[in-house]
């Protein structure tokens, strides 16, 4: 397989960047008056996530340095960045072996006994500075080979049994499995699931353990038992790209996306707002002059609007605010789902905004030609048709490129800058970090060039 991709992987044990100011993800003017995130000036620490000596250098051919691991099977591209940025990415080949309780075995390793493989790429968008994607980028993968591991002999099973340990208590128990429908495929989903839910736990410990602050988003691919499976905590963006098709392969995870699942959250347990927020959303913030007046409405329970007469109650700052990119949380944060923020508060407050966030990616299964990854700042002024254009027109003119797929990932980096022939918008460019993966999914199970 081959990837373009940019944004390096912090190697274990080495230091932490000084979080910086919150990026495009954490708004700087939460509600009432302007003030910045809690602790995003907070000195910096060492956080260890990975202990395990898991760095094959590879060789970069656009630049000759040695590369961490999750280079990739391409060239790494960084566009004149710094580093020590939110934006970070990993990919590798995936070896699952059986479980032998007390063995400490390396996740990236020739895997001379593995008795599955596959391939992971991974992109991370932190906001209110690298930590939590440092940590992710180091920690994810690990995590889902242990949930993987766990249940490596129902994946190779023709059904997976209701006992791990072949054992049958009931001679139905296979009939019920095949009831529920429970095939392969769902014990890797699963896998995914608590993969994330564990890679947040480690977060919050590891954050706070070193005293820093901050989140991240998680776009994650697993190519597994040919089979593609897309996890998405957050608003980076996945897309397929067939020849005569475009696909998205992720769902995107803003306040205004997850508007209802929040508001019954804050309607079951109104503690959380601590008085400080309404639930209720109105088409824009209510004034003093609206008091007694009938105004437009949702609730929790409504995808339609109603009209309810406005009470002082409602005159307190929303909990979701804003518009499309603008959308916040608790007038802070422009995404719902994503690893990490376990310490985020309402600053001047001891609001929490965990209680709210959820770690749980969305999963799509897919079996099919060429995959584009991307955190926002390349859908930000790039649409997927612009995107996919984009793929049509490179890859038929550089077949015999062996780093072509880099290549159409630098071009596709470049077109948010102005330094190619642009399809955005005249005089739009983006200022937001931006990484991308271009998988081919074609070379599946096979070797090639790139490999």
């Amino acid at each position: 397989m081959s990837a373009g991709w940019f944004r390096r992987r912090f190697l274990p044990g080495e230091p932490l960047p000084a979080p910086r100011p919150p990026g495009p993800h954490a708004s700087p003017v939460p509600y009432r008056r302007p003030r910045f995130l809690r602790g995003s000036s907070s000195s910096p620490g060492a956080a260890d996530a990975s202990r395990r000596p898991d760095s094959r250098p590879v060789r970069s051919p656009a630049r000759g340095r040695t590369l961490p691991w999750n280079a990739g099977y391409a060239e790494i591209i960084n566009a004149e960045k710094s580093e020590f940025n939110e934006d970070q990415a990993a990919c590798g080949k995936l070896c699952i072996r059986r479980c032998e309780f007390g063995a400490e075995e390396e996740w990236l390793t020739l895997c001379p006994e593995e008795f599955l493989t596959g391939h992971y790429w991974a992109l991370f968008d932190g906001h209110g500075g690298p930590a939590a994607a440092i940590l992710a980028a180091n920690t994810l993968h690990s995590c889902l080979r242990r949930q993987l591991e766990a249940v490596v002999e129902g994946l190779v099973a023709t059904q997976p049994p209701m006992h791990l340990n072949g054992r049958c208590i009931c001679p139905s128990d296979p009939q019920f499995v095949e009831e529920k429908g429970i095939r392969a495929e769902d014990l890797v989903i699963g896998a995914l699931e608590s993969a994330f839910q564990e890679c947040d736990e480690v977060i919050g410990r590891e954050l706070e353990a070193s005293g820093q602050m901050g989140g991240c988003t998680a776009l994650v691919a697993v190519s597994l038992q040919g089979k593609l499976y897309m996890a998405n905590a957050g608003d980076s963006r996945a897309i397929l790209v067939r020849r005569d098709e475009i696909r998205p392969l992720s769902f995107e995870f803003t306040p205004e996306t997850e508007r209802q699942r929040i508001q019954q959250l804050a309607f079951v347990y109104p503690e959380l707002l601590a008085g400080e927020f309404t639930r209720l959303e109105f088409p824009r913030r209510l004034k003093g002059d609206d008091l007694g007046q009938k105004v437009l409405f949702r609730d929790h329970h409504m995808s339609g609007w109603s009209y309810k007469r406005v009470e002082k109650s409602d005159l307190k700052y929303p909990l979701i605010h804003g518009q499309g990119r603008q959308a916040r949380l608790l007038g802070t944060l422009a995404v719902s789902r994503g690893l990490g923020d376990h310490q985020l508060r309402v600053l001047d407050t001891n609001i929490q905004l965990k209680p709210f966030l959820l770690s749980v990616p969305q999963l799509e299964l897919q079996e099919d030609d060429v995959v584009v990854m991307a955190t926002d700042g390349l859908w930000d002024v790039l649409s997927n048709e612009q995107v996919a254009w984009l793929v049509r027109s490179f890859l038929p003119g550089n077949q015999e490129d062996p780093h072509r797929f880099s290549k159409l990932a630098q071009m596709l980096i470049h077109s948010t800058q102005g330094k190619e022939d642009s399809l955005t918008e005249e005089g739009q460019v983006s200022y937001d970090d931006v990484s991308v993966f271009v998988i081919p999914l074609h070379s599946q199970g096979q070797e090639s060039s790139d490999h």
